[in-house]
């Protein structure tokens, strides 16, 4: 082939695919353009509804690959590829990588649902998977808790999102139920007013709603007294240590006996 020919083949090459090349440089210029822009729209309508910012740059980096893959296809089909089977193979690659990442997906799904819906935030105490503890991060496929001894908790979002959440923290008060029994000599009248002396003169018990002591139940061996005191989230733990504390010294002061089981010891005679 002499220099003639391989400038005539040259010249064929260009006039067959330089439009179709041409056009997917365009493509490819104003496609890029276009995802900017809509990715800017997006981000700037997922700040307008305070979305979590971990799931923000993640949906906005898939949100852009997925469109740059779309714009790849658009202008590998613009020169002339055989983009039926390359989008087939897209499309077998995604369901194999599902699959094998079903729970990992059942787990970023959850993270979506609970960032979107928000039934917890960070600083939470909640209940959830049969754990109880203080939300200290949600990611995308997990959330950790930290637990009522310290220690960490990490559930994951797609079971987390399925289950029961009790959130204590939504309201901003909590009720300690506490059950104490005494003695069937004991007066019920007395033993009420003992019980609701206790609470009402702890600092942290709160006057509204109000704290409640009533008869629960006549048990085997003690009447029992149901003690419903509220207080703040925060200040659970210290009222129910101190008002067990202090309902038995100050049961104890009032002559009024908690019943207990009796060991007799039987003595054998030499």
């Amino acid at each position: 082939m002499n220099t003639q020919d391989w400038i005539d083949t040259g010249f064929d090459l260009i006039i067959e695919f330089g439009p179709k090349l041409i056009a997917a440089i365009l493509i490819w210029i104003i496609g890029s353009w276009v995802i900017k822009v809509l990715l800017k729209g997006i981000k700037k309508a997922m700040n307008s509804r305070s979305y979590d910012e971990s799931l923000k740059k993640f949906l906005l980096n898939l949100i852009n690959w997925i469109f740059k893959i779309v714009l790849i296809i658009v202008v590998l089909g613009t020169v002339g590829v055989e983009t039926t089977s390359f989008a087939a193979l897209i499309a077998a690659a995604g369901l194999a990588i599902g699959m094998a990442l079903q729970g990992s997906l059942g787990n970023f799904a959850g993270g979506v649902l609970i960032m979107i819906f928000k039934p917890i935030k960070i600083g939470d105490l909640i209940e959830a998977q049969g754990e109880i503890g203080v939300v200290k991060e949600i990611e995308i496929f997990t959330t950790k808790l930290t637990g009522l001894s310290n220690k960490e908790i990490i559930i994951p979002n797609g079971a987390l999102s399925n289950g029961n959440i009790v959130n204590y923290t939504t309201e901003g008060t909590r009720r300690v139920d506490l059950v104490f029994g005494v003695s069937y000599d004991a007066d019920i009248k007395q033993t009420q007013d003992v019980l609701m002396s206790v609470l009402t003169s702890h600092p942290k018990v709160l006057k509204d709603p109000q704290p409640t002591v009533n008869v629960l139940e006549l048990a085997d061996s003690s009447v029992n007294f149901a003690v419903r005191p509220w207080c703040k989230v925060e200040d659970y733990w210290d009222v129910y240590f101190d008002i067990t504390k202090n309902t038995k010294l100050e049961l104890d002061k009032a002559g009024i006996e908690i019943p207990y089981p009796h060991s007799v010891e039987i003595h054998k005679q030499g």
